[in-house]
């Protein structure tokens, strides 16, 4: 467990209140820092990407998403081998030519003009992230540093003809007089639905991709539709409403008018991955997308200085609370937010502000401690705390429920949700801040991190969600093995421990690839930073 005294030591003391009336608009960047490998330890990740392969491929390849226990499948991403596409990238920098090939051959085979179902809508969100995001970044990456792992010219053109022909079945979203995309579309034939909303984050984490697909194929289509839908967030109206504090949002938009209809939001859930893409969009070209840095920027200020919050029984922990409009905070947050100390880290590196890095390394602390503090290891889908500044009595701070009061004295959270859904977003977030200091701590914390999980949730033919972290074994499995347990928990368990290579992230001005939300790393087109 980590300790207020560790940070002090760290000269990180003062992270839970950095505002910024105190941080300069640039900083000065600490030295590069070296970084140790441990091939062992990305050995043993190998295994159990290939275990975890194996059973997908023998129970149900080319289905989404493998059933470990019941050895059988789940079509839950319309039936075009979710896993499999989620899979690639993973494979390709582990260089795992077996599942490689298997992968590569079934690509061109894809039928995206239906779905398994085609009463069951497709997500624009979901696919773009997964499919269209897996199949670019395995594009770039056999048609570049890997390129020893391609059979043929056919083959590596085959999946960007297949990027390209989903994205043509799915640019119908986009059909709205505001040009915010609806989320949920029909195929066969691809057509909209009547919904009347969209979300945060479920438009503006499109532009990445839908970009980088104009960018490799001269179309330029795909990315006006996307940079469309994201100019509406850009200026997002009615000012009031839209935007509570300075550069945060509210949750949902009227797909016809472009307009806010709330103020709720947060780094949860649903508006998460909109603040992410402002910082990777910027990194994927600072000469087009210098707006949308500045968005992030003015995010992330506002984050620190409305949302930072500390809890009662452990003050020396750093979390994000949500918000109900300005000035009505919620002390709430789970696994899926803890991204959070990652994208502050990477903001940071990249734009010089050392105050940003240190932040996100106090987020990444205290996410990790919801790791260090339960029976398995393993974080909680979701957790509470009690803020230790507003009043005890108010009505959005209440304290623990009795029967973890002793847990919240120790833990400094209560767990809202025990499940552990195969998520990444602690290891993501750890990885970012080993790159970040070069301290061996945070390959420690993965690979603890990374043991727990390998032993509480392999089962069966893989690896199952379980539903209590907070018992030892996990209690219950929910036999599901999701796709992006290969495209993220596997691929940033290695890269920590990996040796290294062009697509890490590094300290210096020198990135060459930026990941997108599933971990896909895409290849930057713009000055390396």
């Amino acid at each position: 467990m980590a300790s207020f005294t560790s940070l002090l030591v760290g000269g990180l003391a003062v992270l839970g209140c950095i505002s910024p009336a105190n941080a300069g608009p640039a900083q000065a960047r600490p030295r590069a820092p070296s970084y140790q490998a441990y091939p062992e330890r990305a050995a043993a990740v190998m295994e159990a990407f290939d275990r975890a392969w194996d059973g997908y491929y023998q129970y149900a390849f080319p289905n989404d998403s493998l059933k470990p226990i019941s050895k059988s499948f789940e079509n839950d991403r319309n039936g075009w081998g979710a896993s499999a596409i989620d899979a690639l990238s993973t494979a390709l920098i582990m260089g795992d030519k077996k599942v490689i090939d298997q992968i590569v051959d079934y690509i061109p085979t894809i039928n995206f003009n239906k779905t398994n179902d085609d009463s069951v809508p497709v997500s624009l969100f979901e696919t773009t992230i997964r499919y269209l995001g897996g199949l670019l970044s395995a594009h770039d990456l056999l048609s570049g540093p890997l390129n020893n792992y391609v059979g043929s010219e056919e083959k590596l053109a085959a999946i960007l003809d297949q990027a390209e022909h989903l994205a043509e079945n799915l640019k119908v979203a986009f059909n709205t007089k505001s040009g915010i995309p609806i989320n949920d579309v029909l195929f066969g034939p691809p057509r909209v639905t009547d919904e009347k909303t969209n979300g945060l984050a479920t438009i503006g984490t499109l532009i990445l991709e839908w970009t980088r697909l104009s960018d490799k194929t001269g179309n330029k289509e795909y990315a006006e539709l996307a940079q469309r839908a994201e100019s509406q967030l850009l200026l997002p109206q009615p000012r009031a409403l839209a935007e509570p504090y300075p550069g945060l949002l509210g949750t949902n938009v009227d797909v016809e008018t472009g307009e806010f209809v709330d103020s709720v939001g947060g780094w949860n859930g649903g508006t998460d991955s909109f603040y992410e893409y402002l910082i990777k969009i910027y990194i994927y070209d600072t000469s087009r997308f210098t707006k949308h840095k500045n968005r992030w920027v003015d995010a992330i200020d506002s984050s620190i200085k409305y949302l930072a919050s500390h809890p009662t029984s452990r003050p020396d922990l750093t979390f994000l609370a949500a918000y109900q409009g300005n000035n009505n905070l919620t002390f709430r947050s789970g696994h899926l937010a803890c991204f959070d100390g990652g994208n502050f880290i990477l903001g940071g590196l990249v734009l010089d502000r050392q105050d940003y890095v240190n932040f996100g390394l106090a987020l990444v602390d205290s996410c990790h401690e919801t790791y260090a503090t339960t029976a398995t290891g393993i974080g909680p889908e979701g957790f509470a705390w009690q803020d230790n500044k507003v009043g005890f009595n108010a009505t959005n701070n209440p304290g623990p429920p009795a029967e973890q009061s002793d847990f919240y004295a120790d833990a400094g959270y209560w767990i809202t949700s025990s499940y552990y859904i195969l998520r990444p977003e602690v290891i993501e977030s750890i990885y970012y801040a080993y790159r970040a200091t070069g301290d061996s701590k945070y390959q420690d914390w993965a690979w603890e991190a990374f043991k727990a999980i390998n032993e509480t949730c392999s089962v069966g033919a893989g690896f199952s969600e379980i539903e209590n972290v907070n018992v030892k074994g996990g209690g219950n499995f929910t036999d599901f093995q999701d796709s992006f347990w290969f495209a993220e928990v596997l691929k940033y368990s290695y890269l920590i421990q990996a040796e290294e290579a062009p697509w890490q992230i590094s300290a210096d001005h020198d990135n060459e690839w930026v990941f997108n939300t599933e971990a896909h790393p895409m290849k930057v087109v713009g000055k390396h930073i």
